[in-house]
């Protein structure tokens, strides 16, 4: 992270070696999940405007980069517009989020009116335009926007930034087709094609979402790792309506605000804590899965990298974005353990594994799943018992804690914590919310207590059979979803079809209509996984999976797609996704096809629509039951509006392609303004020599950013760039016949990274029973030196009252030490060691903060030296320095390797 010198931040270098003790080669961004977190936080105030929204995804890219330093290539990935498959559930998202942002925002302003009513105090409502998230979507606006800022950020870091030096930088923006993370897997597939590429490159993607870990096995190359927000549950927000911690809004009782700080400086201050991220080595979980899937005695040679094909098309049954999991398979009741061992039972008898490169053997497939069909039933009726079980095991709870528990225990903030638990302190803020929940709490005790329903016994005693009603909400049973289906009792599956489908189970042509869809849909999803997008128009057209037992007769089943189909355009994609709520992004005339009743699409766009819950208690678990969209009518609807569109919104609905960066220390720099010279036109190869192996074809861009021409912000508090020497020009992955089949195999030359694994970690509960946490860097054997609770809480008495956030200390510098605006004068001839040292553990690494014995010493008006250390190292006839060349920072003998110079820890 950047440190900050009065007031200033002093950037990182990132050309220096990786903290982390791991060089990467490539690091690609799967941008969408940098741009969500970064426009609508969860966790801070969001931004006011879009320019701020752009800036945050500036610093979020910053501090990734910090951390992984790729050396050779930066990808950044912009969901383009995607297949048709993926489209049926990016429509369910926008609308169900239109339909719960119109839900709360009327919620919100029922109880701001109920609490003005009462006398409460809110803050005036502000007159601010909630952000529609629904705008991150291609063709919008604000996605060209973000697609220029792109440009600009990386013209300035390729002119500033020495860790970009020699770094190649291609832009994928909202223009280019394709998902962001599978754009950057066709990439990876497409080099790895080519004989100049490097076997054992490591790449390191940036992503949240759980398919990227499928995406970089499928991949098999050997260095792969993922890196992501570590996940915090629970993090404190503030309430939508008085913006204070420690409540809801349904829990608001418009309470003045507290004073925060000696002059109420951190009024509008959260008690943020800076994001955290971890690496997921891939390798590492190679090591797992080969020890999971081995094998011994089969019928055909063991192959690890197939099984590793095979088990991610079997994870693909338990839910991914194109095709609903099957009813029997829930992931939480561990349906891949399920799977691989049914997978390890019947592979014997299947004579070969159920996958090559991305193409499904439907044969063996039908074998596995006739085999979780035999234990359908037995699975449904586990799945109530359990369900019976913890609902039981809850009641007993509640009963248990309503008997024992004190009378009152303040929640939130105040609640109580065990010892020891105190190492990351939060804020206190608005204790005057708490205290009036106290008092309310303990009068409504003393109310119900002399009661004058309230039975008594002849002693005075309250009578356990009192004549008080108890209420609704006192009760120990929840208010359960209706199941109509009820899995767990015989004829489920006549019931199932009629429900779901309003057909009856014995109409055999339907079920096979339905298996054949869902066939076609796992053999889709591999390919896409594999190879690419077989089709852009084929999705699976039921909101609901066949069950295992009906996949009888699928052998023979076609599993071909149409070839030479295209996308969708971008506004046309925007007219299939959104609702009409988001109509605002759309051209005037397109937006009305929408709202009039006399439109040919209406009923696509439905104001409300139901929920199926499904057999899960959350809405957001259920099944959004929209109109698929129909491609034919939605297309000959737009061709009557499409004379309408502007010149600015024709271009906005042009499909684009890949932009290529690079700086001027770049060997291919030259190159690429040689060609801005000659102005050719053709498509040129880009010299591998060049390019550390990659390859393309390289085409002139009109917009391109050029030496020595000004690059004008579209950011207005960012300044323009007058002294440019960043190039860029358009890029094209290299291109193979439409039959080709790229190899799902390690390549020759790669190097197996050394095992990881120790016999303990192979054991369940080899943490001890203690949360697990993640190591600190890759070397899982050095133990940086940090401080004790004791020290931290020394540092909480010393640091002044209003200093940073109240309760907060998080750049904090040991009391006395050099550069610390607080250091306090010494006394006269006194000699202080600060006690803070004392709890520093000494390791033999190079990690730890420079001891004070080594600072230059500081002197104040009236003081003496800050130690008598110093005195004693002024004096060159008390230490030779050769005695000291070979110590390490504690003043430990140092490895030759330890004595490199290297940053601290990210």
């Amino acid at each position: 992270q950047a440190k900050e010198c009065n007031g200033v931040k002093v950037p990182i270098d990132t050309s220096k070696p990786n903290p982390n003790e791991v060089e990467f080669d490539n690091l690609y961004l799967d941008m969408n999940g940098i741009i969500h977190p970064c426009t609508h936080p969860e966790d801070k105030p969001a931004p006011k405007n879009e320019d701020e929204m752009m800036v945050a995804i500036f610093e979020y890219i910053d501090r990734i980069f910090n951390i992984v330093r790729p050396r050779r290539l930066l990808y950044m990935a912009i969901d383009g517009v995607a297949p048709r498959a993926k489209m049926n559930q990016q429509r369910s998202r926008r609308f169900r989020a239109s339909k719960e942002g119109m839900e709360a925002a009327e919620e919100k302003q029922k109880i701001r009116q109920e609490i003005l009513a009462k006398g409460g105090f809110l803050p005036p409502e502000e007159v601010k335009e909630r952000f529609d998230s629904n705008c991150i979507t291609p063709g919008t606006e604000f996605m060209d926007n973000l697609a220029k800022c792109l440009r600009y950020y990386i013209a300035d870091r390729l002119n500033s930034d020495p860790g970009w030096k020699n770094l190649t930088v291609i832009l994928s923006d909202a223009s280019a087709p394709g998902e962001g993370e599978h754009k950057i897997m066709d990439y990876i597939r497409r080099q790895r094609a080519q004989p100049n590429h490097d076997p054992n490159t490591h790449h390191c993607l940036c992503g949240a979402d759980a398919d990227l870990i499928m995406l970089g096995l499928a991949t098999h190359e050997p260095n792969f790792t993922i890196i992501r927000e570590e996940f915090k549950p629970n993090k404190p927000k503030p309430c939508a309506l008085c913006n204070q911690m420690g409540h809801e809004v349904k829990d608001c009782q418009g309470l003045p605000r507290e004073k925060q700080g000696k002059h109420d400086q951190f009024a509008d201050t959260l008690p943020v804590s800076e994001q955290e991220f971890i690496f997921i080595r891939l390798c590492v979980l190679r090591e797992y899965l080969e020890r999971e899937l081995t094998m011994a005695s089969l019928p055909f040679t063991f192959d690890f990298e197939r099984s590793v094909d095979d088990w991610v098309f079997m994870c693909f049954f338990v839910g991914n974005d194109f095709l609903p999991h099957l009813p029997s398979l829930e992931i939480r009741e561990g349906a891949i353990d399920r799977l691989v061992n049914i997978y390890k039972n019947v592979v014997h008898k299947t004579g070969g594994y159920l996958t090559e490169s991305g193409f499904v053997n439907l044969q063996r497939v039908q074998m596995i799943m006739l085999a979780v069909g035999e234990v359908e039933d037995s699975i449904f009726k586990k799945r109530k018992d359990d369900d019976d079980n913890f609902k039981r095991r809850q009641k007993e709870k509640r009963k248990r804690l309503k008997r024992d528990q004190p009378s009152f225990i303040p929640g939130g903030q105040f609640s109580p914590q065990a010892l020891g638990n105190r190492s990351s302190p939060q804020a206190i803020s608005n204790p005057r919310q708490a205290a009036f929940e106290m008092r309310m709490h303990d009068r409504q005790n003393s109310t119900t207590s002399a009661s004058p329903n309230t039975s008594l016994t002849p002693d005075g005693s309250p009578s356990p059979g009192g004549g008080i009603k108890r209420k609704c909400e006192d009760s120990d049973s929840e208010p359960e979803p209706e199941d109509n289906i009820r899995l767990w009792e015989t004829g489920w599956k006549q019931r199932y079809y009629k429900n779901k489908f309003d057909v009856d189970a014995s109409d055999e042509k339907f079920r096979r209509k339905v298996v054949q869809s869902y066939v076609e849909g796992l053999c889709w999803v591999l390919r896409y996984y594999y190879q690419g997008c077989a089709s852009w128009n084929w999705y699976y057209p039921f909101h609901y999976a066949p069950f295992a037992s009906d996949f009888e007769g699928i052998a023979d089943m076609p599993s071909d797609f149409e070839k030479g189909s295209k996308p969708f355009k971008p506004l046309e994609q925007l007219m299939g996704v959104f609702p009409a709520a988001s109509g605002n992004f759309l051209p005037p005339t397109w937006r009305k096809l929408m709202t009039d009743p006399e439109s040919s699409i209406i009923d696509f766009y439905p104001e409300d629509f139901a929920i199926d819950l499904n057999g899960k208690k959350y809405a957001w678990q259920g099944v959004a039951l929209l109109p698929f969209v129909d491609e034919r009518r939605l297309r000959a609807a737009l061709e009557e509006v499409y004379p309408d569109l502007t010149p600015e919104e024709s271009r906005r609905n042009s499909l684009g392609g890949d932009v290529l960066f690079v700086g001027k220390h770049h060997p291919l720099c030259d190159f690429i303004v040689e060609q801005y010279k000659t102005k050719s036109a053709e498509p040129v190869d880009i010299p591998p020599e060049l390019c550390h192996g990659i390859q393309g074809k390289l085409t002139l861009n009109d917009n391109a950013v050029l030496p020595d021409q000004v690059v004008e912000s579209p950011v207005p508090m960012l300044r323009d760039l007058t002294q440019n020497s960043a190039v860029s020009i358009s890029f094209k992955d290299p291109q193979f016949a439409e039959d080709f089949v790229f190899k799902a195999t390690v390549l020759p030359g790669a190097k197996k990274p050394a095992p990881v694994l120790k016999p303990g970690d192979w054991e369940k509960n080899n943490n001890d029973g203690r949360p697990w946490r993640p190591q600190l860097g890759f070397n899982r054997d050095r133990k940086p030196v940090h401080l004790d609770q004791s020290a931290f809480r020394t540092l909480g008495h010393t640091m002044p009252r209003d200093r940073g956030v109240p309760g907060m200390y998080p750049n904090a510098v040991p009391l006395g030490a050099y550069g610390s605006p607080y250091a306090r004068p010494l006394m006269g001839a006194q000699q202080q060691i600060p006690k803070l040292l004392s709890n520093l553990r000494p390791q033999e690494s190079w990690r730890g903060p420079t001891p004070l014995f080594q600072q230059t010493p500081q002197r104040t008006a009236g003081a003496a030296p800050l130690l008598a250390w110093n005195r004693m190292l002024q004096s060159p006839n008390q230490f030779q320095p050769a005695q000291y060349q070979g110590l390490g920072p504690m003043g430990y003998p140092q490895r030759p390797e330890d004595r490199m110079d290297r940053g601290r820890q990210v």
